[in-house]
């Protein structure tokens, strides 16, 4: 029994020594092996910071903690009963540590939710400007509207004020001009070309005079030379054969059935005819297409044809 003892108490140190010995040929290789490990994974992470925009900064790169493991195996020789126990390393301050994948998501998540919320801002706001807009279409719209509405206003009253002017301008002829029947007709002595002076005619309410038969236009002739003596101008009608060389009509499209046209002084009795038409009066019309419209000279009442674009007095018809 007491020689087990003795070979107990020289083998078992021996023992606990080969395998002290062994722990700490196998802690100084994990701890090489575990401190490269450790950069590895420290450079991994920054490499993942920079990627996703992360702040890079690294802790206190301080050493990691010592371990006690010297003192902790003298105390296990001096100590028979603890011979088995591992030191156990004491906490030191160390490096802060390297982000964990979970870390990592979790940053990324609170990113993507800041995003999240500024993209809710960003469609509250967009909400706000179609509606906005939505108001601004709705106002230009009554607008337009408005403007409708005023154009449609203002055309009815330059309706109004056409129908107003030719009702005066109707009245005017009656009351100032000739009244023959159921028309009146009024001089303008205004220097107008044929279309422009059917066109202040019309403004008024009338038309240029349309003679219809020998009555009107002895009447006519009559109210013209009392307007204009002692001279003889001649005077716009309301007759014209721009349609149709010798198809003469009247401005309102019907065909003229009378005509007072000027014919050259017959020679006297017992002279000798001209074979030569009188070059200052000669008969008319004489001027083909080139003279297409009628005028009547105002101290005979006959006709001549002239050039439509000519600045000649006029005279107005109104319905009575």
């Amino acid at each position: 029994m007491q020689a087990a003892w003795l070979l107990g108490a020289l083998v078992v140190p021996q023992l606990l020594g080969f395998g002290h010995g062994a722990r700490g040929a196998e802690r100084e290789w994990e701890g090489g092996w575990g401190g490269a490990q450790e950069e590895e994974r420290e450079r991994e992470a920054l490499m993942l910071k920079e990627a996703l925009g992360l702040p890079a900064g690294r802790g206190d790169e301080n050493p990691a903690g010592t371990v006690e493991g010297k003192e902790d195996w003298e105390m296990e020789e001096d100590q028979g009963e603890e011979e088995e126990e591992e030191a156990t390393p004491t906490p030191s301050s160390g490096p802060s540590p390297s982000p964990t994948p979970e870390d990592i998501v979790t940053y990324i998540l609170g990113r993507l939710a800041g995003l999240d919320a500024g993209l809710h801002q960003l469609h509250v706001r967009l909400h706000a400007l179609d509606t906005r807009v939505v108001e601004l279409t709705q106002g230009l719209r009554q607008l337009r509207n408005a403007a409708g509405d005023t154009r449609d206003a203002v055309q009815a009253l330059q309706e109004a004020q056409g129908r107003a002017e030719r009702e005066h301008g109707r009245l005017e002829g009656c009351l100032k001009g000739l009244r023959l029947g159921h028309k009146c007709f009024l001089l303008s002595r205004d220097f107008e070309a044929q279309a422009a002076a059917q066109a202040r005619c019309t403004a008024r309410g009338g038309s240029l005079a349309q003679p219809a038969d020998r009555q009107q236009m002895e009447a006519l002739t009559r109210y013209l030379r009392a307007a204009l003596a002692p001279y003889n101008w001649p005077v716009w009608l309301g007759v014209h054969d721009r349609r149709a060389e010798g198809l003469y009509l009247f401005e309102n499209g019907q065909r003229v059935s009378f005509f007072a046209w000027h014919r050259s002084p017959r020679p006297e009795l017992g002279a000798q005819p001209s074979a030569s038409p009188h070059p200052l009066s000669p008969d008319q019309p004489n001027g083909g297409t080139l003279e297409n419209c009628v005028a009547q000279a105002s101290d005979d009442g006959s006709w001549w044809d002239h050039d439509c674009q000519r600045r000649l007095y006029y005279v107005c018809e109104f319905p009575f």
